[in-house]
């Protein structure tokens, strides 16, 4: 049966009961998870250290119904402890291996574990997509839409001017710039690492290649503006209502994200879109309950994979705050796409461009400047593990375990 028809039969019967409910389940084979491996793109000289930010590191979970879950995130030592509650386990109650992993341990996780269990939730998707022959997004109710508009920043050019124009005409939605120094070249989006840093210089300097910006992308074009943290209180608020009047698509990060609580003193001091959320639902609860923010930036793996990633979304709807993750690695972009593709909030990528590498010889379509909903089953990415280095692989179960209510809830332990 092709997989077109196997979804329709699947979509047609029982009072309507999509995948999500008891006719997914039933035609999902019997599983247990054998072996979690963890991957390095390339050589270990080549790959580097794993990437919190990035998150570029690949994992494999295998079944013993020869199905192999795609996911990407975490770290050597937090994939382990996580992945250890995951061997012989049904991969396909996704959600109850979430609440597993998140409270196995009493000490709350910190953003470090929520990475790696985002990395595993989002190949534990990819298995059950497989399973039944269907993308991602089918199985939690999409599509709601055909591409996901995208920005990105720089670009072969000799002024900022220039690069903006170019990535407007390249199909990209936004512009994107950072809050720079003095004395940076004319093309460059960042002063990371500089010495001597002078916040009140870079205010002004920050405005000044704004205006260039938006003089160059005219009226039908967009931008942001990262301040990345990188400015105390005063500078960050006198920076942004200068930019007012220039009308940014939103201020992205205007303090430091240990300092989320800020926001409820900040808002009522500005008037520009406010965006921010490396963080989990938790965190990013009061800020979009209390509107405090207009586009929450929270990114996969990094809150805890697709299935925080939902909730994340229904607050958002609920609030009326848009989704922007920021840049990540591909896996975590093609993931994100398919949470696009079930939600009706504004989603927005960061992407430079296309996903394929050699490790990764299919991974999201993108093509002038968006990237295309597809049908192929799971998250659609092809991992070739001769192109990347095995740092670990976990086949032993874990000590991990919350506790379950008699209602089948769990809490902790």
């Amino acid at each position: 049966m092709q997989r077109r028809t196997f979804l329709h039969t699947l979509l047609a019967g029982a009072g309507g009961v999509a995948l999500g409910g008891r006719l997914a389940h039933a035609a999902l084979p019997k599983m247990k998870i054998t072996r979690v491996r963890y991957y390095t793109p390339g050589t270990q000289a080549r790959g580097g250290a794993p990437n919190l930010t990035s998150g570029a590191n690949v994992i494999c979970i295998d079944t013993d119904a020869g199905i192999t879950g795609i996911g990407e995130g975490g770290t050597k030592d937090t994939i382990e402890h996580c992945a250890s509650a995951l061997i012989g386990q049904d991969p396909s109650s996704i959600d109850t291996l979430w609440q597993n992993m998140f409270r196995g341990n009493f000490y709350p996780a910190g953003l470090e574990k929520l990475h790696a269990l985002g990395g595993l939730d989002i190949a534990l998707w990819d298995i059950k997509g497989k399973a039944l022959g269907a993308p991602v997004y089918a199985l939690l109710g999409g599509p709601t839409r055909t591409l996901c508009e995208c920005y990105g920043g720089g670009g072969q050019a000799k002024t900022i001017g220039e690069a903006a124009k170019a990535s407007m005409e390249a199909g990209f939605k936004l512009f994107r710039t950072e809050v720079i120094g003095p004395g940076l070249s004319d093309t460059g989006t960042s002063s990371r690492g500089a010495q001597n840093w002078n916040p009140r210089q870079a205010v002004l300097a920050t405005f000044k290649r704004c205006q260039e910006i938006r003089e160059a992308v005219g009226e039908a074009g967009d931008f942001i503006c990262d301040f990345h943290g990188k400015l105390d209180m005063p500078d960050a608020i006198t920076l942004a209502n200068m930019l007012e009047p220039l009308r940014p698509y939103w201020v992205e990060d205007p303090v430091r994200n240990e300092a989320l609580p800020l926001y409820r003193t900040l808002r009522p001091m500005v008037k520009v879109p406010l965006a921010t959320g490396n963080a989990g639902k938790l965190e990013l609860r009061e800020l979009i309950e209390d509107q405090l923010i207009d586009y929450a930036r929270v990114r996969l793996p990094n809150c805890g994979g697709i299935t925080d990633y939902l909730k994340i979304a229904s607050m958002c709807e609920a609030h009326f705050t848009g989704l922007s993750p920021e840049g990540t690695g591909p896996i975590g972009t093609a993931a994100e796409t398919h949470v696009a593709a079930a939600t009706n909030v504004p989603f927005l990528l960061q992407v430079g461009g296309a996903g394929t590498r050699p490790y990764l010889p299919q991974c999201y379509d993108f093509k002038q400047g968006k990237v295309y909903i597809n049908e192929r089953p799971g998250l659609g990415v092809e991992f070739d593990p001769k192109e990347a280095t095995l740092i670990t692989e976990v086949t032993q179960r874990g000590n991990l375990g919350g506790m379950s209510r008699p209602d089948g809830s769990y809490t902790n332990w």
